[in-house]
């Protein structure tokens, strides 16, 4: 996480932030408002300021709101004032640390505040195959495409592929290419020159070049328009981007990842999605199953995020009772993970016995979560004990079988192109082939390859 302090570093302020480097993050320190504005702006990235309450927070805030650069604020002080801890709230705060510090307030609120603690959960074979995939393509530089309906987890996976990557210790930047104006995207993503346009009264360093180093991800990379696809596609290609009203090209070494709630192969034939970028982006794809595909995973994730939501809201973790997970297990996840977590959220507010019983598990519009399971539920219910037990047999099976898994999914994945498959493996073209015609001869199902250079075995 990385923390950017602003204000005078003396007495308890300069012990906060050694308990801060201590908790894990990555601080940096400028005096004043305006030099923090102008650290965002000239491109170093920061996850959480950390501000005197005796600063304008209001003014840092509007300042950063601006530049379209939002980065949540905490308010820190000497002597906890309680009104001056209540104007910095009320100016935008997210939280108020009193100084001198606790060690613990300062981690609680940096994990609180902080978007870095998304564990990747997963139990169901469904997602162990998409996470053994992910693994073995982390390491490199690949661009990835992370597929899947709205609320399966694509962000969390992006996060988990950086954290598994040799630039896991560089920054981790995302745009959400749908909730940025069109005409403002460009700016965003290359930068501009002081007066490039109206309103750009100083130089702004964009995603790409405060990913230096690290990763970008293009989230919803579907809603990008034509033109911007083609400069995207350049940048990709070049490993260099223009600044919007620049001069000369500027190098950018970055990992490109990438999400789409949409079949981005049907965006290519209808033409709203070109296809060189589809095929630049699409290197390897990682498609998240929806969670009704994954049913083995409801009680794990239930289960996290009731510990989550206990703990950030001082209550003590409480058990769902037998038939809240039936409940669980056979409702159909419209939303997905995100669904699930709100649910559980709501939950543990809801509940007041030794359990979290049904009468807690509440839908959106507050009423309570269907008890009769109709026959989709009834086999979602089936999937879930057919999950467990599939689960558990994966405690017995032999390296040789799960090696078998891997491989096979791998090359689905690259839609039979035993090169491509080869590489993410690190395994040479004949030790591929090799296996998979032991694969074959035993009568298990290889997946045929498709275009030229694929390499039949």
């Amino acid at each position: 996480m990385r923390l950017l302090v602003v204000g005078r570093l003396n007495g308890q302020l300069s012990v906060a932030v050694k308990m801060a480097i201590q908790a894990g993050a990555k601080v940096a320190h400028v005096e004043t408002c305006a030099a923090a504005t102008h650290a965002l702006r000239a491109g170093q990235g920061a996850d959480l300021l950390m501000v005197d309450y005796d600063l304008d927070i209001a003014a840092l805030i509007a300042a950063n709101e601006a530049e379209r650069i939002r980065v949540p604020v905490v308010a820190c002080g000497i002597g906890a004032d309680p009104a001056k801890a209540a104007a910095a709230i009320r100016a935008g705060a997210k939280e108020f640390i009193p100084l001198p510090p606790e060690a613990d307030l300062i981690a609680a609120v940096l994990a609180a505040v902080s978007d870095d603690d998304r564990p990747m959960v997963a139990r169901d074979p469904a997602m162990q195959g998409v996470i053994a995939l992910a693994d073995q393509v982390a390491g490199s530089d690949a661009s990835i495409l992370i597929t899947g309906e709205s609320g399966v987890g694509k962000e969390v996976m992006a996060r988990y592929v950086h954290r598994k990557s040799r630039r896991s210790e560089r920054p981790f930047i995302s745009v959400n290419c749908a909730a940025i104006p069109e005409n403002l995207l460009e700016s965003e993503l290359f930068g501009h020159e002081k007066g490039a346009f109206t309103g750009a009264l100083a130089r702004r360093v964009g995603k790409f070049e405060e990913a230096d180093g690290g990763t970008l991800l293009l989230d919803e990379i579907s809603e990008m328009d034509g033109r911007l696809q083609a400069k995207l596609l350049r940048a990709l290609q070049e490993r260099e981007i223009d600044r919007v009203g620049g001069s000369k090209p500027v190098k950018v070494d970055i990992r490109i990842l990438a999400t789409s709630n949409r079949d981005l192969a049907a965006a290519v034939r209808d033409g709203s999605f070109r296809e060189d970028l589809f095929y630049r982006l699409n290197v390897v794809n990682l498609r998240l199953p929806a969670l009704r595909e994954r049913p083995g995973d409801v009680l794990a994730l239930a289960d996290h995020f009731l510990k989550k939501y206990a703990t950030a809201n001082g209550l003590s973790q409480r058990p769902l009772s037998l038939e809240a997970k039936r409940r669980l297990a056979v409702h159909r996840w419209p939303g997905n993970v995100r669904e699930l977590e709100n649910a559980m959220h709501r939950a543990v507010l809801l509940s007041s016995g030794e359990e979290i019983d049904e009468t807690a598990i509440r839908l959106p519009d507050g009423q309570m979560m269907a008890g009769n399971a109709d026959a989709g539920g009834v086999a979602a219910s089936r999937a879930v004990m057919a999950a467990d037990a599939a689960s558990r047999a994966f405690v017995g099976q032999t390296v040789a079988q799960m090696e078998q898994v891997l491989i096979i999914d791998t090359l689905s994945h690259c839609l039979g192109n035993r090169t491509h498959a080869a590489n993410i493996l690190g395994i040479s073209i004949r030790t591929l082939r090799n296996k998979l015609k032991e694969y074959t001869e035993a009568g298990v199902p290889v997946p045929a390859p498709q275009g030229a250079g694929a390499y039949a075995a």
